[in-house]
């Protein structure tokens, strides 16, 4: 049985170690909340966007003028993963979820014969996947010193992959990343971004005179509409860390107060052992006289 003493520390330290779990917690609240307004000011935009070039590409797709990002290479040999995971740690199973459905993935690929070729964003994807598939790896993006994620950011990402397909380096890009749903809800999400996928609504299936042709236009916004996906996809992700953070805290504040309950209650109980052997020893001496 341990101590008084060794128990005494050990409350010390579970109370310090929930001090700073809450505090964890309330700034994970904090900046939740900022990551939330942004992913969902982002949505609109995305979704409209995506409808727009979907009714554009309906007319196109399939033609000799169609843009080489939307028609792909002709190929479906060599594939290209984007995965999207956070610089840090502490967020429950954000990271794990986003990686494992990258695995499944990679196995059916690689199953089919295919080509893999792995590009990270965010550090915690980056060591998880590198203890199983390090000679897929290709690049990695750190996104470490940004503070606030920006649509500068998706850009950067977005060159990295279009030059790598412009060199023909892969024929299938597809980005993993986590959408947020609530605090306890995050959707580990794989979206293919090229060749481009839309899907578009029956308000854009409509008649127009397109001045330059629609060949042109699509080829000048699919490079902006990788972006605008990459953009979404990490304002997803830092909303869908930050509410898992939030809640990995709070369950670990709560697991740290009933912990101190329960070795309060033996510390006592310890106590009250060590006062009632020595008082049997007292009355037991005195008895002995």
């Amino acid at each position: 049985m341990p101590s008084l003493k060794d128990l005494k520390n050990r409350i010390g330290s579970v109370k310090n170690t929930r001090k700073i779990t809450k505090a964890m917690q309330m700034v994970a609240a904090a900046k939740l909340r900022r990551a939330q307004d942004s992913a969902e000011a982002a949505r609109p935009y995305a979704e409209r966007m995506n409808a727009v070039m979907g009714g554009l590409s309906g007319s196109v797709q399939g033609t000799d003028g169609a843009p080489r990002l939307l028609a792909g290479s002709g190929r479906d040999a060599v594939h290209l993963l984007v995965v999207m995971t956070a610089e840090r740690g502490l967020c429950g199973g954000f990271n794990s979820s986003i990686v494992r459905k990258a695995r499944q993935h990679i196995v059916k690929l690689l199953a089919e014969g295919k080509t893999v070729k792995i590009l990270t964003v965010g550090k915690k994807g980056r060591e998880q996947l590198r203890r199983d598939y390090g000679n897929l790896l290709i690049g990695h993006v750190d996104l470490t010193d940004a503070k606030k994620l920006g649509y500068v950011h998706a850009q950067n990402i977005a060159r990295d992959v279009l030059s790598r397909f412009d060199a023909s380096e892969f024929d299938v890009a597809t980005i993993f990343y986590s959408r947020f749903v609530s605090v306890i809800s995050q959707i580990p999400t794989a979206q293919q971004v090229i060749p481009a996928v839309f899907q578009a609504t029956g308000e854009e299936r409509t008649d127009y005179d397109y001045e330059p042709s629609e060949a042109d236009i699509l080829a000048d916004l699919l490079p902006r509409g990788v972006a605008t996906q990459i953009f979404t996809a990490l304002l997803e992700n830092a909303a869908s860390e930050q509410g898992a953070r939030m809640s990995a805290m709070d369950n670990a504040t709560r697991n740290a107060g009933e912990m101190i309950n329960d070795l309060t209650v033996l510390y006592n109980r310890t106590r009250q052992a060590a006062i009632t052997k020595e008082l049997i020893e007292i009355i037991s001496g005195a008895e002995a006289l």
